[in-house]
């Protein structure tokens, strides 16, 4: 990225032993559809800093944690610069030294997680049916896997429905039930209401799960819940498909066909297209009676700044994430901005931004897996918040946004799906383009403001004059 302000980068004593050659002068950087730089590579402790130190020219300052590779090794500052990338600990990483819901008459806030007593990857807080006590939820917990038990995902102002995540029940071959599990779930319907438990496994795999502890609700124990399985694949999945798309993008010599074919290989539009698809069955389902998807189309709120950085909190930073799945996640938001351009208040500026610095960042958000593992990091007083930061950024505000109150159901058809070209082909295109274009946009969005405005200030005069009319003509 390009520092446009100032922070001091520090250094620990395991870095300081690690850094032999601060300094290299004649270094020269190449980077696509941009000119070149010549200038003086500075190392420190978190970051390679290059710089023409000449007047006005831009300072290029790169995170160890984001090189992806090195060609060439050999004794001197590439061989520090492979030690620095490579650090292991958490807590030597730069966000340690950068510096610069609601509650209901049917639910309530329990801290039966306080201290993450029950379960590491729940927050302290989750929201609970107000009929189930703690007790309860207790005895619930070790009914389902990891501990994850039934905790509200998303509550629907318009007809009150709500979505609620849960790990797998762990019913095994005798087909184990617990009364307090289903207490827990059943709270959550209305009198004379069904519910739907949406699977993201296949049938055959949920039940091989049974033989290792696993398994699923069983329609006898659960009466008032129809199961759904729609198969979604797994993180080890998605990170192949994600290896392939990369590969693919990077090569720029394969032919029209060869690149189509290793495109269609990589499988990554059809784990957008499954991921979207379930998105809105469950959207389906809340309406008429992939949760964070699901919210998106749903609840306009989602759509907004603010509304989609307490989404994410809740949904991916809260809970247990896993890098790929939340590139994903971003991607499937994208197709979605992409059909509706006018119904959401950021720009793809925005997803790009949370991509890279899911990856590696100055600040300490996306650091951890867990809430539970970032508490005991103590990232929230040691490390700055990202959103803190986002906040201040005008320029990720939508020009052409006006709010909608309505669902917005995206197209999964697959001419509808397209390439994110922002990410994986980032490097193979020119971004001035698009930030012209959006310059434009803007410009075009203020001079339709101020012929507005001439408008209505001539339909005033012309208000007054018809008015004075009949003035004029009295004898």
């Amino acid at each position: 990225f390009l520092a446009d302000n100032f922070f001091t980068d520090s250094c620990t004593n395991t870095e300081s032993n690690v850094v032999n050659t601060p300094r290299v002068d004649g270094v020269v950087l190449h980077r696509p559809f941009m000119p070149t730089v010549e200038g003086t590579l500075c190392l420190t402790g978190h970051h390679l800093i290059l710089s023409s130190r000449q007047d006005n020219t831009e300072e290029l300052w790169l995170l160890h944690s984001n090189i992806d590779s090195i060609e060439k090794r050999f004794l001197g500052s590439l061989g520090t610069i492979v030690a620095l990338s490579t650090l292991d600990s958490v807590s030597l990483m730069y966000p340690y030294f950068y510096r610069p819901m609601f509650e209901t008459d049917e639910w309530r806030l329990s801290n039966v997680n306080r201290n993450f007593a029950v379960c590491a990857s729940y927050p302290p807080l989750v929201a609970v049916p107000r009929d189930v006590d703690d007790d309860t939820l207790r005895k619930a917990v070790s009914f389902r896997h990891g501990g994850r038990f039934p905790v509200l995902s998303y509550y629907h102002k318009k007809n009150g429905m709500v979505m609620m995540r849960s790990g797998q029940p762990l019913t095994g071959t005798n087909g184990r039930r617990c009364k307090e599990d289903e207490k827990l779930i059943n709270a959550t319907l209305r009198p004379g209401k069904r519910g739907y438990v949406i699977d993201t496994r296949t049938i055959s795999v949920a039940q091989q799960a049974k033989a290792r502890g696993g398994g699923f609700e069983s329609e006898a124990n659960y009466p008032q819940w129809r199961r759904i399985h729609k198969a979604i694949e797994r993180s080890n999945v998605l990170q192949d498909s994600l290896v392939k798309l990369v590969e693919a993008c990077n090569d720029q010599s394969h032919s029209m066909d060869r690149w189509l074919s290793k495109l269609e290989a990589s499988n990554w539009q059809t784990h957008v297209k499954e991921i979207l698809t379930t998105a809105c069955l469950a959207a389906q389902c809340i309406d008429r009676s992939v949760t964070s998807l699901a919210q998106i189309i749903l609840d306009p709120a989602c759509r907004t700044i603010h509304g989609f950085q307490g989404l994410v909190e809740r949904e991916w930073l809260q809970p247990r994430h896993e890098a790929p799945v939340f590139l994903l996640f971003l991607d499937c938001v994208w197709q979605i901005l992409r059909q509706f351009p006018c119904s959401f208040q950021f720009t793809e500026r925005l997803l790009l931004l949370l991509f890279e610095h899911a990856y590696a960042s100055q600040f300490g958000t996306f650091l951890g897996c867990s809430a539970a593992e970032r508490v005991k990091l103590a990232l929230p007083e040691k490390t700055v918040s990202l959103w803190s930061w986002l906040n201040e950024l005008e320029h990720l505000r939508n020009p052409l946004y006006e709010p909608n109150s309505l669902v917005i159901w995206p197209s999964v058809a697959p001419q509808s799906l397209l390439l994110w070209e922002g990410v994986f082909l980032r490097w193979n295109r020119s971004p001035q383009s698009h930030e012209e274009a959006h310059e434009e946009v803007v410009h075009i969005i203020e001079y339709n403001k101020e012929l507005q405005n001439k408008v209505n200030s001539l339909r005033r005069q012309l208000a007054q004059l018809e008015t004075q009319e009949p003035q004029l003509h009295t004898p």
